[in-house]
């Protein structure tokens, strides 16, 4: 039974915490085989055991040996080791244990501690938003941001040292040289060769807008990532469209993999190899993961709701699409009087952070203006993004689309679409081509093309 005086004091174990401590001084080697940068020195409540803790680090990320007097030296250079009670304390850690085989158990005690207390700490913010009588959905939001950030296991949110983030990235080129083929495992490619050259694929925290007039076909050029990315790549996708339904969606993606013309689809003139071939696209599908969201309600609160909701239940999520950018509203609960300008500047910005809190490429569709349509040359720039130039600053890569043939019938480039790249943080802008297959959807790219085609 828990008495009152247990409630004062936040949830801790010391002896786990010396448990811990006394394993990495007697083997070093768990530095490595274990994903210590998970553990961080904040998940310690004594104050000493943080302090040595980060000496620790320090002499790792070093790689210098972890010793009584290596610590004791490391300390003394962080101008600690009296507050730490000195090489005595160091000694009376190191012999904590005699065996190291419950330290797995210890850092788990430790962890879920420090898991408790972070909760108990969300829940006295949580207590206090209520007492200060904040808007309902900004109270919402904060609550389900901050459950959201508990269920992710991943270092301090805290302001890094750049030693911090250099030992992570040693780690990471270390193992691109040993394992090259996980270079592109957390990248979402777009399945055509020279977007991929020259974007080096859809990466996390990006946000990629694609953009376009209407008629353009940028909906089912977005519908051709995600097919790439889902049945091609096995990768998790989750489309929002606030402008089709589910089964036009549906409709579409089958129309292109199954090689069915559209307008089989929507006037039910399947025919027994149609329902051959569809139920062999079918089978595809039941074996990927892409969710579809047509009912979403617009803002960007409820986005980011049911995106969290998604990875924490399903564990992963590689790409978001939302179709489309202009068609969302702002999270002001009095709207915006009419500043649409301001309204698309705070949905891109949220965009782009959600984008780095789920760690995940989101492509965003937007529209562009009329502006397009009153110059002689129609390919779109960037200052053709429709209300908006917090679009263009938010954006790592901005993707336009154009065809020749919508403004001239005549032209010898029939069905040909210009991939503009009108932005691209990471190098240079430039254009490409990719055929265009109406009758099913589906873009391809011109087997001819080379790298001297490249448009720089």
């Amino acid at each position: 039974m828990v008495n009152m005086e247990d409630l004062k004091l936040p949830p801790h174990n010391l002896d786990a915490e010396k448990g811990v401590l006394c394993w990495i001084l007697m083997d070093n080697e768990i530095m490595y085989f274990y994903d210590w940068m998970w553990f961080v020195a904040e998940d310690f409540y004594q104050k000493e055991h943080i302090f040595i803790y980060k000496a620790i680090k320090d002499l790792w990320v070093a790689r210098k040996t972890i010793d009584v007097l290596t610590l004791a030296d490391q300390l003394n250079k962080n101008s600690v080791l009296d507050i730490v009670w000195g090489s005595d304390y160091l000694y009376d850690i190191s012999t904590f244990l005699l065996s190291s085989s419950s330290c797995p158990e210890y850092a788990k005690i430790v962890k879920e501690k420090s898991t408790l207390r972070s909760i108990l700490k969300v829940s006295q913010k949580i207590i206090w938003d209520v007492y200060d009588q904040k808007e309902t959905l900004d109270i919402l939001e904060s609550i389900e941001k901050r459950i959201f950030d508990l269920t992710q296991t991943k270092t301090s949110d805290t302001i890094k040292h750049i030693k911090d983030i250099l030992s992570l990235r040693i780690e990471d080129y270390m193992d691109i040289v040993d394992n090259p083929e996980k270079l592109n495992d957390k990248k979402v490619m777009s399945g055509y060769f020279m977007l991929d050259e020259m974007l080096g694929g859809f990466k996390p925290n990006e946000l990629i807008i694609l953009a376009a007039r209407p008629s353009m076909w940028k909906t089912a050029l977005a519908l051709n990532l995600l097919k790439n990315a889902a049945i091609d790549q096995k990768k998790t996708v989750a489309m929002f469209s606030l402008e089709m339904s589910a089964q036009q969606i549906v409709d579409r993606l089958m129309s292109m993999v199954a090689n069915i013309p559209m307008y089989k689809m929507t006037r039910n003139k399947l025919d027994s190899e149609d329902f051959s071939n569809m139920w062999e696209a079918m089978e595809l599908f039941w074996e990927t993961n892409v969710y579809l969201d047509d009912k979403w309600s617009n803002t960007v609160a409820q986005l980011k709701s049911k995106l969290r909701r998604l990875k924490i239940e399903k564990w992963t999520l590689d790409l978001v699409i939302i179709d489309y950018l202009q068609l969302m509203s702002g999270s002001s609960t009095w709207g915006y009087l009419g500043n649409r300008v301001q309204e698309i500047s705070e949905i891109s910005r949220n965009l782009k952070e959600l984008a780095r809190e789920l760690e995940i490429p989101i492509i965003a569709l937007s529209q562009l203006s009329r502006e397009v349509e009153k110059r002689v040359d129609k390919k779109p720039q960037l200052s053709d993004l429709r209300e908006s130039g917090a679009i263009e600053q938010d954006a790592d890569a901005v993707l336009m689309i154009h065809r020749e043939d919508y403004y001239d019938p005549d032209t010898d480039k029939k069905w040909v679409t210009d991939i503009c790249v009108r932005k691209n943080r990471n190098w240079a802008v430039w254009e490409i081509e990719l055929m265009f297959e109406k009758e099913i959807m589906r873009f391809n790219e011109p087997k001819s093309t080379r790298r001297s085609d490249w448009t720089y």
